[in-house]
């Protein structure tokens, strides 16, 4: 943590910490922004990797003192984006940044679905889930198997099934498989002392179960509350 690499204040630390995931979010944001409009960045891709970068943001949460109140200044990104995500989901032009990096086909309409969906979750999981084992391994498996799944889906699946929606045995397979690497990561990242091989897989395998059942826009919820349910028995 921060705090103590320093030897600075807990209150500090975290403020900088909280300074530093506004700096990864918004500047993830303007570089694929950038990307979309110099690169032709295609619009999926880039809403994906925002899926992914923002469920990363839980990576932070190692530089945090747990003894002082601030350490809920983790969740401070995700509060902002709650409301920014409403106001521009209703007044926002086709050119704005959230719009054009955040949206599958740029009706700003959609970021009153999944992207808001996925900061209200996150925004739970850093407060009543600080730095627990259910939350960081739901978070990751919703930002890396979640945000995976539909690029390989829709790029290289060829084996398809549809139960509410329509996917594919190969984005369900990297779901599982960067669900899994994933939250290993994090755990070891964060709370090092409760990284169980076997518990992992099974909450990854579960939450692939989830996201290959689950109808559009709705996985970005169901998957980290099943998954933080079932951690609890598992």
């Amino acid at each position: 943590m921060l705090s103590q690499a320093f030897n600075i204040s807990p209150l500090l630390g975290n403020l900088i910490a909280t300074l530093l995931t506004f700096v990864y979010v918004f500047g993830l944001l303007a570089i694929l922004n950038f990307c979309v409009l110099n690169f032709k960045l295609p619009q999926d891709i880039s809403r994906k990797i925002v899926h992914i970068g923002a469920g990363s943001t839980i990576g932070f949460l190692a530089l945090y003192n747990n003894l002082h109140w601030s350490k809920y200044l983790n969740v401070s990104v995700f509060v902002v984006w709650i409301v920014l995500l409403v106001h521009k989901g209703l007044f926002a032009n086709p050119n704005d940044e959230a719009v054009i990096t955040m949206t599958r086909t740029g009706d700003r309409r959609e970021l009153l679905k999944g992207p808001l969906f996925f900061v209200i979750i996150a925004t739970i999981c850093g407060t009543f889930l600080y730095k627990n084992f259910a939350g960081i391994v739901a978070m990751a498996s919703l930002g890396w198997g979640d945000g995976i799944a539909p690029i390989i889906g829709c790029r290289v699946g060829r084996i398809k099934y549809t139960i509410l929606s329509s996917k594919t045995l190969e984005g369900s397979l990297s779901m599982l498989i960067f669900a899994f690497i994933a939250s290993v990561f994090f755990v070891w990242l964060i709370i090092p002392n409760q990284v169980n091989f076997t518990r992992i897989f099974l909450l990854a395998l579960l939450a692939t179960l989830i996201e290959a059942c689950s109808p559009k826009e709705l996985d970005n919820i169901l998957i980290p509350t099943g998954v933080a349910i079932a951690a609890n028995f598992i």
